[in-house]
């Protein structure tokens, strides 16, 4: 079977790691896998997806936007052409803006048997009549990332299975999945103060980043020994490192900068309670792998966060873009090594259910089921 993985841009973040989970899955499964990119690219990002075993096809030589109906004209022409070239059994979507308009498009190209993906939640979308009409009209299954982003979206949700019945037109959630070869960690943690902090992220705004530092003082003045990693790179580092200098706590930070996802489970390591203050968050990735190094997560309580991160049972959540809430949170952990010995256990227990076989059988099944619905 050939499938066709459509995206708008091929960057470092969350929706292109867990497509290239996708890519990876299917390989696996035995099809031939192309991936076509309309927009902003990076040279990494499209190696890493043909070392995985992907055609990779980018619409714009140089990653550059063309909006309005040349956009469009342009867009539509690209996709015809790849379509002829690869004659696709199924083309999965990702859906993430412009998401609606590859759908429509593939669709007028006579494409019937349509996958689509939602990274985000509803609330980014100012109309959902539109989303609407494409799961009832125009593919076959339209999957979300969360069961509490599916419910946004449908009013109602159901996780995936390999019983679950189909019918014409479907919804329902499959969650992401680790990284292929990012195993759960098999041995238990022992922890012991001083606590060591950590961020695994880019360092913008939406991932709450600017809140870090600030709750990170008000930790260390009750207890001074803790210290912070931050691995990651961004619009922030600079302000961030600002914050450290003003606020008396620079010596207590490591700055490790952008890592390769290689070499991500040695920072895990590294640090016991890792931190997620993000403003908007679909999934969070980085929660899951905290959770299989044994590191006990404390995110904020937004987006599909509180479905991955269960709160007083792996972990702790706290209110949206409260420096004081995160703060109490992380003194709480650190306060009671017993509790964030019991919560780093049920993490790595929990987070079973994101494996990357579970994903890949899940996919791989679907693909199975839906093309005989057609025939």
């Amino acid at each position: 079977m050939t499938i066709l993985i459509c995206i708008p841009c091929l960057m470092t973040g969350g929706t292109e790691i867990q497509t290239l989970n996708l890519v990876q899955a299917l390989v696996a499964g035995g099809h031939r896998v192309v991936t076509v990119c309309y927009f902003e690219y990076s040279d990494d990002m499209v190696a890493r997806f043909r070392w995985s075993g992907s055609d990779v096809v980018c619409l714009s030589s140089t990653g550059a936007r063309i909006g309005g109906w040349r956009g469009i004209l342009s867009l539509y022409k690209g996709l015809r052409k790849v379509l002829k070239q690869y004659k696709p059994d199924v083309t999965h979507v990702q859906y993430m803006a412009p998401g609606a308009i590859p759908i429509l498009l593939l669709r007028l190209l006579g494409l019937r048997q349509i996958i689509a993906t939602a990274h985000t939640a509803a609330d980014i979308y100012p109309n959902l009549r539109l989303v609407h009409f494409i799961q009832r009209h125009c593919v076959r299954a339209f999957t979300c990332i969360t069961e509490l982003a599916e419910q946004s979206f449908f009013g109602s949700s159901q996780l995936y299975d390999v019983d679950t019945p189909l019918k014409r037109h479907n919804h329902f959630t499959i969650y992401n999945a680790l990284p292929d070869g990012f195993s759960i960690r098999r041995e238990g943690r022992s922890f012991s103060r001083p606590v060591t902090l950590g961020v695994v992220s880019r360092l913008e705004e939406i991932k709450g980043m600017d809140l870090v530092v600030p709750a990170f003082a008000r930790v260390r003045a009750k207890y001074p020994d803790t210290r912070l990693i931050v691995v990651g790179d961004g619009s922030l580092r600079v302000r961030m490192k600002q914050q450290a200098q003003e606020l008396g706590c620079a010596d207590g930070i490591e700055w490790a900068g952008r890592q390769p996802q290689e070499q991500l489970t040695d920072w895990y390591g590294r640090m016991d309670i890792v931190l997620m203050p993000s403003r908007s968050e679909g999934f969070g990735l980085t929660a899951i792998e905290a959770m299989a190094n044994g590191c006990v997560v404390v995110a904020s309580r937004t987006g599909g966060l509180p479905e991955v991160v269960r709160d007083q049972e792996v972990g702790l959540l706290h209110a949206p873009e409260s420096i004081d809430d995160m703060a109490d949170k992380i003194g709480s952990l650190e306060g009671d090594i017993t509790l964030l010995q019991h919560y780093s256990e049920a993490a790595m227990a929990y987070v079973g259910q994101y494996s990357f076989e579970r994903y890949s059988q899940l996919f791989n099944d679907l693909y199975k089921r839906l093309i005989p619905l057609n025939r």
